[in-house]
């Protein structure tokens, strides 16, 4: 781990979200839980008995128990469980939660708190919140299709009484259907199947008035598993009745539910029944709970005075109306609501109130009053008095009451009055009432996202859970709140979650388990994570500052420091929300490793701040406190790492330490361009910036600049000068800067070459430079570090250029490219520009098309590779043209190459040998083919249409290999890109010595993915022999998906070598990365293949 490298242990289908230790009381190790790992033996132990998914762990080696939390059913509990020694897992005295679990740490004082989004206990008699409120069917208007003679479809609403079943015709499909008055939301359809000579098999739920078929679930008796179903949804006829949820929340104000299959001689049902979640009391009594069906206390209301019903118009139900003269007694007309309330508890409770537009009562409407009896007993808290205006144009809703209600009785039944207000000076007032809604907020005993578990107890006492100052912590939490990450800091407790009240806000601090308070002033958003280092307590999340705003830079991370008591920013914080920070151990400033922090989340950037530019990441960052910046920032030869980190053990009992998710590390974290030297791999001397992803998208498209699929960012190409004793280094990227406002940011570079201290630089490229229009090509002086009069632009086609090569000793330029024309000339694919006299010229009159490639094999004889046309018509993917004759011809034997030539490469220092590769026309395929100075020969086998090849280069290496017909014992060709090896998998740089491919460096993007290597670019032109050994170093340009838009980087003035600290041998990448899918292919070291940099001459080395 300390140099980069992970080593695989345990492979699993899903996600890893908590570990710890288990040892026993008496020292022995158990493993790693949930499932039990051995680290010593990495032996997996299966802990079989829980279905669902386990969120928080705690070892307490004090009791042999591991605490779990999660959403789960287990033995008889729910969410919360425990594992006992060696004996297996035990139901806690409270059975688990009514909600998830999803944190769980031990206080000072040995109590387990465990944190999440529950409101009671597992062993409570609490409702489903599903399926609370009955839809009364039997006051709907019932009709059907094809119903038997003799049955009714109102037969099979009353489930549980002497009702009959509703047949359909035999072999006849058909439907049932209820029309209401009223419109729901349900969230479970219940069916009881006819027995007998009749049952249904499938059918379908349709609502109205969206006149659409419902998605529904229901569990597979034989699996156990969830299943979906939409228009045949099977119905059991060996079951009392049969439940299916409703994957949507539709409103309607009808439903069908239409037979298409059927058990014997017809279709039939014995009984239906629909629920919803929501609870409401109607002032239309029809409206409410059925009296049959075994409720006990079903919702309901009853009403005085001159009450009539309304039609709904625009509001979602019928409702009461009452019109009143001015002599009113407002203790004569009222109307009251009774609810069933199954669970006593906290609970918001609103008045719905129908707009008086649609029924035209707006100038008769007035105010009302409301009063409310929510307990038993004198508690004047829980029983209210308020007014309302009812002259609102539409329907609206008041919430009216927030506070507890006591469950309905046999001796008490919750009710809320209205009636209108006493003295308004009116002739005629219009007073209305439509229903009342309850929501439950938290149940009885307080709970709410905190509970407070004494191992000591065994039988806990519900009717005393208040006792507790962190169950009335809980308590105190608003609606919807829950605790995602808990931490204990010897005695004190830090809390995290989602949960506001009138004193705290998103994070807290428990201290001695009874005094509270927000760490320095709390946070102003959701905390999900949180790691405490010493006195450093980091925290994710999706915040930006204290709740008083004091910080700067508190974006979705900060560290606060326990003993002072005191927020700090981490740089200035990352672009998006953070759910997981876990420790990592890595080799920063000595030989021992230290810790530092991984988020993980959904982000894409870390910020800037100070000297630092924003660094692009995909969802993961590390902070390096001993340096006080992200890792990506540090110079040096630093590891990298892409992927996710959602939990870790540091402290395991022989050594080492655990991680578990989804990480992909490399030998070097980079960006853009690397150098490789015989000491290795190693950091570019200049860090290379990514632009922030929120300019951009990752997915712009560029125009064609070659054969190539162009969909690599990052540095496409570079190029050494070193003339008239000037050490620069050049590279093209894929964003710019360094050259002023006039060239596009979206513009691409990919060819560069020099010619007497100008820089000519191609590509996709847009913009103006001294109010001239450039396209596609521009030039640059590196001695006056400015703009040079400026070639013609390049027109037509895509007027992208692929290709530069200066003619040696010689004013001309050659260009290749996709364009018509370079200024007023035609010039289709290729053309001149000679530097002396600022003119364009066509080589020759023969020849067009694009062309991807170019190069000199001799002072006159260019060579160029692409999709050419001959005298107008010949195809030709590979044409010699004679610079002295002035004359074109088709390559010697040209025509056995499969394709266009993308790529070609000198096969001998003559140059009377080439290498060439490209895509064939036939089969996609990839080929790569050598020119032995007389006849082509193909590599075999041909490399997938999966590859892609950007670079080729022979080397020499210092240990020769089995003879070939295609390369010396002591060569090898490299090739860079994308390279599906057969057998292995992608590789950026690959090694061919005659026979077979080997893997040479891997990389990866941000995201987990298989990086590029665009080339290879040196000092030297071609390594055959062991000839003028000289300090040369290659770089590599690796494509990352770094940035958007495009670099030209102009690296100036005296870069040295001995900026690069740490030596390597040779490129390991992790085994984790899903991408290295085989690891016994031996990697050529670096000092193997770069025989040819020797260290003959002193001075400093040039990049």
């Amino acid at each position: 781990m300390p140099n980069g490298a992970f080593a695989s242990v345990v492979a699993t289908d899903a996600s890893i979200r908590a570990m710890c230790t288990f040892k026993l009381s008496n020292g022995e190790m158990q493993g790693v839980a949930v499932a039990l790992f051995n680290p010593n033996t990495t032996e997996i132990t299966p802990l079989d008995g829980l279905e669902g998914e386990v969120n928080a762990l705690l070892c307490d080696e004090e009791r042999d128990t591991v605490y779990v939390g999660g959403n789960f059913k287990g033995a008889n509990s729910t969410n919360a469980i425990a594992w006992v020694g060696t004996d297996g897992w035990t139901n806690l005295p409270f059975a688990g939660f009514n909600g998830p679990v999803k944190a769980i740490t031990k206080a000072s004082n040995g109590h387990i708190i465990f944190g999440g989004t529950f409101t009671g206990l597992g062993n409570s008699s609490t409702p489903n919140a599903s399926t609370t409120q009955v839809i009364n069917l039997s006051t709907a208007e019932l009709s059907d299709q094809n119903g038997a003679s003799g049955t009714e479809p109102k037969d099979i609403v009353c489930p549980g009484s002497s009702s009959s079943s509703w047949l359909l015709q035999n072999n006849s499909p058909g439907y049932w259907e209820a029309d209401f008055s009223f419109g729901f939301t349900p969230t479970k359809l219940r069916l009881r199947n006819a027995q007998g000579d009749h049952g249904t098999k499938t059918f379908r739920f349709l609502a109205y008035p969206i006149d659409g078929i419902m998605n529904l679930t229901y569990v597979d008796p034989d699996s156990g598993n969830n299943v979906t179903c939409t228009s045949e949804c099977p119905l059991r006829n060996d079951a009392e009745y049969q439940e299916f949820t409703f994957v949507n929340r539709v409103g309607m104000n009808k439903f069908r539910i239409a037979i298409s299959e059927w058990y014997g001689d017809g279709g039939g049902l014995a009984g239906i029944e629909l629920f919803q979640s929501d609870i409401y009391s109607y002032a239309v009594s029809a409206f409410n709970e059925p009296t049959c069906g075994g409720i006990e206390f079903p919702a309901s209301a009853s009403n005085t005075g001159p009450w009539k019903v309304a039609p709904s118009l625009e509001s979602s139900s019928d409702y009461l109306e009452a019109e009143l003269t001015r002599d009113y007694d407002p203790d004569e007309v009222f109307v009251t609501f009774y609810p069933n309330i199954e669970e006593s508890g906290n609970y918001s409770v609103n008045m719905y109130t129908p707009g008086c537009q649609a029924d035209g009562t707006c100038l008769s409407r007035g105010r009302v009053n409301i009063t409310g009896i929510m307990s038993t007993g004198s508690d004047e808290e829980s029983n209210f008095t308020t007014t309302l205006y009812q002259t609102n144009n539409f329907d609206k809703y008041d919430q009216i009451y927030f506070g507890y209600i006591e469950k309905n009785s046999d001796s008490f039944k919750p009710s809320v009055t209205i009636r209108p207000l006493a003295g308004q000076d009116v002739d005629a007032l219009t007073i209305v009432a439509q229903r009342v809604g309850f929501t439950l907020i938290n149940s009885t005993g307080g709970l709410n996202g905190l509970y407070d578990f004494d191992p000591e107890v065994a039988v806990v006492n519900t009717s005393s859970l208040t006792n507790s100052p962190i169950n009335k912590l809980g308590a105190s939490f608003d609606r919807a709140s829950g605790v995602t990450t808990l931490i204990t800091d010897d005695n004190v407790t830090y809390v995290g979650g989602n949960f506001t009240s009138k004193d705290h806000d998103n994070i807290l601090a428990i201290i001695e388990n009874d005094d509270v308070k927000e760490p320095g002033g709390g946070l102003n958003g959701e905390v999900f994570a949180m790691y405490l280092n010493d006195t450093q307590l980091y925290v994710g999340g999706d915040f930006s500052n204290t709740q008083t705003g004091p910080v700067k830079g508190l974006d979705n991370v900060a560290v606060y420091d326990t003993k002072e008591d005191k927020w700090s920013a981490l740089g200035a914080g990352v672009d998006g929300p953070v759910e997981h920070a876990v420790p990592l151990m890595i080799n920063i400033t000595q030989d021992t490793p230290e810790v530092v922090i991984a988020f993980t989340g959904s982000f894409s950037s870390c910020n800037a701040f100070d000297d630092y530019d924003a660094v692009s990441v995909d969802g993961f960052a590390i902070w390096v406190a001993s340096k006080g910046t992200w890792l990506q920032n540090l110079d040096g030869n630093y590891p990298g790492f892409t992927g996710s980190l959602t939990a870790a053990i540091l402290d395991l009992p022989m050594g080492g330490s655990l991680y578990a998710g989804s990480l992909s590390s490399a030998q070097l974290g980079i960006s853009g361009a690397a150098t490789l030297s015989n000491e290795g791999l190693g950091q570019f001397p200049l860090k290379i910036r990514a632009s922030s992803s929120s300019s951009n998208s990752s997915t712009l498209t560029r125009r064609d600049v070659s054969a190539m699929k162009n969909d690599t960012t990052g540095v496409m190409t570079g190029i050494f000068y070193d003339e008239d004793n000037h050490n620069i280094t050049v590279l093209a990227d894929d964003s710019v800067t360094g050259l002023g406002s006039g060239i596009l940011s979206e513009s691409t570079f990919v060819a560069l070459a020099i010619r007497s201290g100008v820089l000519f630089a191609g590509g996709d490229i847009s913009g103006t430079i001294d109010e001239t229009d450039v396209k596609g090509l521009i030039s640059y002086d590196l001695t006056s570090k400015s703009f040079t009069s400026q070639p013609p632009s390049l027109s037509g086609a895509n007027s992208t250029v692929a290709a530069i090569a200066v003619r040696p000793n010689s004013a001309d330029v050659y260009i290749g490219g996709s364009f018509e024309n370079a200024g007023a000339l035609e010039c289709p694919g290729l053309c001149t520009y000679n530097v002396d006299s600022g003119q364009w010229n066509r080589p020759g009159s023969e020849l067009e098309g694009t062309v991807y490639s170019l190069l000199w094999v001799s002072k006159n004889q260019l060579i160029a590779g692409g999709d050419l046309r001959g005298n107008g018509s010949d195809q030709r993917f590979l044409a010699s043209w004679d610079a002295k004759k002035e004359e074109w011809t088709n390559f010697p034997g040209a025509d056995d190459l499969p394709g266009p030539v993308v790529v070609l490469s000198p096969g001998s220092s003559d140059y009377d040998q080439l290498w060439v590769a490209g895509t064939s026309l036939e089969d996609g395929s990839v080929f790569i083919m050598k020119y032995d100075g007389e006849n082509w020969h193909a590599v075999k086998p041909a490399l997938s249409s999966e590859t892609i090849i950007r670079g080729l280069q022979v080397f020499t290496v210092t240990e020769e290999h089995e003879a070939s017909d295609f390369l010396d014992k002591k060569q090898v060709l490299m090739l860079t890109g994308s390279i599906d090896i057969p057998d292995f998998g992608v590789a950026s740089a690959a090694i061919f010595n005659g026979t077979t491919y080997q893997p040479y460096a891997l990389t990866m993007k941000a995201g987990d993915s298989p990086g590029t290597i665009a080339g290879i670019f040196s000092q030297r032109d071609n390594f055959f022999a062991e000839e003028s050994h000289m300090p040369l170093v290659f770089v590599i340009l690796i494509g990352l998906a770094i940035a958007l838009g495009l670099m030209l980087l102009l690296v100036l003035a005296g870069i040295i070598l001995d900026r690069i600290r740490k030596k390597r041998e040779g490129y390991a990448p992790a085994p984790t990365s899903m991408y290295d899918r085989g690891s016994g292919m031996q990697r050529i070291p670096p000092h193997e293949l770069l025989e040819s940099l020797g260290q003959g001459r002193s001075g400093a080395p040039r990049v």
